[in-house]
């Protein structure tokens, strides 16, 4: 198996998410604003999958030591330099998770829930903080698939959902939201946001997934059981993923 063979394993739910009913659903500001504080917990995660692969396969411990693969360290440490200190519009040094919240704010969206959930993290745990939170299903359960595969630990699968489920997946997604935003908010000043997503795009599909799908050929080698446990954990974050976007759909009604 390889990572061709797992594209069209999951082709049906990359499908799905592409032509979800969600991105022509968003019309008018209201509906932009559940869109984006829905949305936003997907942003945050992100960040935690990154962080653990950068634990699993770099050196971030004392003393120092080089990790086996250079190529893989690149990558990783590559996107969090990205993602945790890019330019932003403005050219101050913003993590993501910090330039989509400022996003918000810029559109009047509401970020006090996003926030609080964030600060609960500081005296509870991550699955706690979760159920506390009074979200809609299918953003818990999309919160409580991605900590629990880093709770597991296995390096081959955390990289699985982050390559398929996020990486590989964001510039064809992100390229269908842009569109809609575009067409629907011609008069409204979306230029933070449409950076992001732009930013997003540019970094991904140009350098990032190409890197990504490198780290799991790397990760499963001719592991057969690997391969496998890749393919479903690819499968399961795309399906996740479409009931994170079923959720914000439900709450435009």
């Amino acid at each position: 198996m390889n990572t061709a063979h797992i594209n069209k394993y999951i082709e049906a739910e990359r499908n799905s998410l592409l032509n979800h009913n969600l991105y022509a659903k968003i019309n008018s500001i209201s509906d932009l604003h559940r869109f984006l504080e829905g949305h936003v917990y997907a942003v945050w995660d992100f960040m935690s999958l990154l962080k653990v692969l950068q634990q699993k396969l770099t050196c971030t411990t004392t003393p120092w030591f080089a990790t086996p693969n250079p190529e893989t360290r690149y990558l990783i440490n590559e996107i969090v330099l990205a993602e945790e200190s890019d330019l932003a519009l403005d050219g101050r040094r913003l993590s993501h998770f910090e330039m989509y919240l400022e996003a918000m704010q810029a559109c009047n969206a509401n970020t006090e829930q996003i926030s609080n959930f964030v600060k609960n993290l500081s005296t509870k745990s991550v699955f706690d903080a979760i159920e506390e939170q009074n979200l809609s299903q299918g953003i818990s359960e999309f919160l409580k698939f991605t900590f629990g595969i880093i709770e597991k630990g296995n390096a081959h699968e955390i990289a699985a959902a982050f390559t398929f489920g996020r990486e590989d997946l964001i510039p064809s997604m992100f390229t269908e939201i842009l569109k809609e935003f575009k067409s629907s908010f011609p008069e409204t000043d979306l230029k933070e946001l449409i950076y992001y997503f732009d930013r997003h795009i540019e970094l991904d599909a140009d350098e990032h997934g190409p890197m990504a799908f490198k780290m799991i050929d790397e990760l499963c080698g001719t592991d057969e059981k690997k391969w496998k446990e890749v393919a479903e954990i690819s499968k399961l974050a795309l399906q996740k993923r479409v009931g994170l976007w079923d959720a914000i759909e439900e709450n435009l009604k």
